[in-house]
């Protein structure tokens, strides 16, 4: 008989990042390790993790909701799809992405323990982690150089350079250490 259960996970990402890397075959690849030919089309077939998963997009809700077909390669013929429906909500913290897998084949406890977890929760949180902290210091080298490049600065700059200024100057010419010659007397 088959089973459904609910997971649930925090991700430091707005609802619209992650549900274009989810439908992106690239984002998609690189948020879990695992290649992945996703579409953002409903009805277009997609697979994850190396064609280990198979599915079709049945509901797509920009920003809020995802729901597809799901099988693994461990499903028996007789088995019929599974459901993944992932719910975003945006939370202060980023989102709360919880996941629905329904009509899950019995036997298949591998999923709820611990397969979400290891091979999506766990690669996304690091994935959205290290695009989070590369914009994040990013932001703060452009504002950074913003301020260093400020025009307020640049006059403030040059204005003391300008009151400290030292101005080289051609050198004097020196006296000759010759002394000038002296007019001679009559004297022989």
């Amino acid at each position: 008989m088959a089973y459904q259960f609910t997971l649930s996970i925090v991700l430091p990402a707005t609802p619209e990042a992650i549900y274009r890397a989810w439908l992106d075959t690239r984002r998609h690849s690189a948020m879990t390790g695992g290649a992945a030919v996703m579409s953002s089309q409903l009805g277009a077939q997609v697979t994850a993790w190396d064609g280990y998963i198979s599915g079709t997009n049945i509901e797509l809700v920009p920003g809020e909701r995802i729901v597809q077909t799901w099988r693994t390669t461990k499903f028996s013929a007789a088995d019929p799809d599974s459901t993944v429906t992932v719910q975003l909500q945006g939370t202060a913290e980023g989102t709360q992405l919880t996941l629905t897998h329904a009509n899950v084949p019995d036997g298949h406890l591998g999923y709820e323990q611990g397969g979400w977890q290891q091979h999506y929760f766990e690669p996304m949180h690091r994935y959205f982690s290290r695009l989070t902290h590369s914009r994040s210091a990013s932001a703060k080298a452009k504002s950074h150089k913003a301020k260093k490049t400020s025009p307020r600065k640049h006059a403030a700059v040059r204005k003391s350079a300008a009151k400290h200024r030292i101005v080289k100057r051609a050198p004097k010419k020196r006296a000759s250490n010759k002394r000038p010659a002296r007019k001679r007397s009559g004297r022989s």
